[in-house]
Formats: C-alpha cells, sequence, structure tokens
C-alpha cells in the first residue's frame, strides 16, 4: 500500500500538494494583506504566511506568490505593507484573494492623512510600513523580508484562518505576556 501523503515514480516520495495543503491547513495562522503602490498603482494580495523574524532590527517576513502583480509591485517598488485583519473582515481577505481582478475598486485605501503614503486596509487590526531588505525565491513563493519602518496598532480582535475556513480569536487561560521564539 502507498503512504497517501506521496507520489509514486519520482526517485524520492514527493509530498503530494494537496496533502501539504490539508496538514498546513491544521496550523492556525492570522490573515494579512499586503499592499503597495508601483509606478501610481495600488496593489495588494491576502497572505497568511507572515511572521515577525526580528525585533532588533524590527524586520517580518511574508511569502508572495511568484510571478503575482503585487509580488512583482513590492519588489519593483522596495516598500509594502503588512495589513493584519482584524475580525469580521472576511471579505477583505477574499476581495484580496481574488486574482486578477481590482481589489481597490470602492475601497478607501488611501491613508495620508493617518502618515502612510501607500494604500492600508481601513479598519485593519496593524498596519506595518517596511522596505524590503531581502527577497529569496522559495519554491512557487518568494520570501520577502522587510524591515518594519513604522507600525499602527488597533484595539480589536485578529482574523484566524484554520483548516480551510476563517475562525475568531477567543483568549483562554489565565492572561500572560508570552512571545515564542
Amino acid at each position: 500500500m502507498t503512504d497517501p501523503t506521496t507520489v509514486e515514480g519520482a526517485s524520492a516520495p514527493m509530498v503530494d500538494p494537496m496533502a501539504m495543503r490539508r496538514a498546513m491547513g491544521c496550523f492556525a495562522t492570522g490573515v494579512a494583506v499586503v499592499t503597495t503602490r508601483h509606478d501610481g498603482t495600488p496593489h495588494g494580495m491576502t497572505v497568511n504566511s507572515l511572521t515577525s523574524v526580528s525585533l532588533d532590527p524590527p524586520l517580518l517576513l511574508v511569502c508572495l506568490t511568484t510571478g503575482a502583480r503585487t509580488t512583482e509591485a513590492v519588489v519593483g517598488a522596495g516598500r509594502f505593507v503588512v495589513n493584519i485583519l482584524a475580525a469580521r473582515q472576511e471579505q477583505i481577505a477574499l476581495r484580496f484573494a481574488r486574482r486578477g481582478e481590482e481589489h481597490f475598486a470602492g475601497l478607501d485605501a488611501d491613508q495620508a492623512d493617518n502618515g502612510h503614503d501607500l494604500p492600508v486596509v481601513p479598519g485593519a487590526l496593524v498596519h506595518a510600513d517596511c522596505t524590503v531588505d531581502q527577497v529569496l525565491a522559495a519554491g512557487d513563493h518568494v520570501v520577502v523580508l522587510g524591515r518594519v519602518e513604522s507600525l499602527c496598532r488597533n484595539n480589536a480582535t485578529p482574523l484566524a484562518f484554520h483548516g480551510g475556513r476563517f475562525a475568531e480569536v477567543r483568549p483562554h487561560g489565565a492572561e500572560h505576556d508570552l512571545w515564542f521564539a
């Protein structure tokens, strides 16, 4: 019997992409939209591959789809904003997840009056303005390390993603100020 997570015929077993997707769906993540402006045009993409890499210097890591308009715009502009979505912003996540659409149509994303000169998602939990520090090719994605230049944070509950669905984060247990390496 063949392991259902591998593909036959390769010299070394390969993990089936759908098995990988289902397995990684067990890991609950936040949901964010990466935005930028390049050559006067706003761009954005929903991501859940996002992590804090370093506090000194402040660095974030985002994984963007290779060849996507937003990926090319982020690299070309050298700057981007990570908009961490708040609960009940599922429609924003879905809007920016659709390929080839005008994501900003009808969305008031210009927030220059709030200190952002790049488009931001209104009502997001966090806006992290970043400059591109490093870009690395990684399979069908591009890993972008961004140096955080400024942050805005709202008090709200974050939007989560787990098992292919949006979820809400509910605190449980005693309050602790925990940070993991």
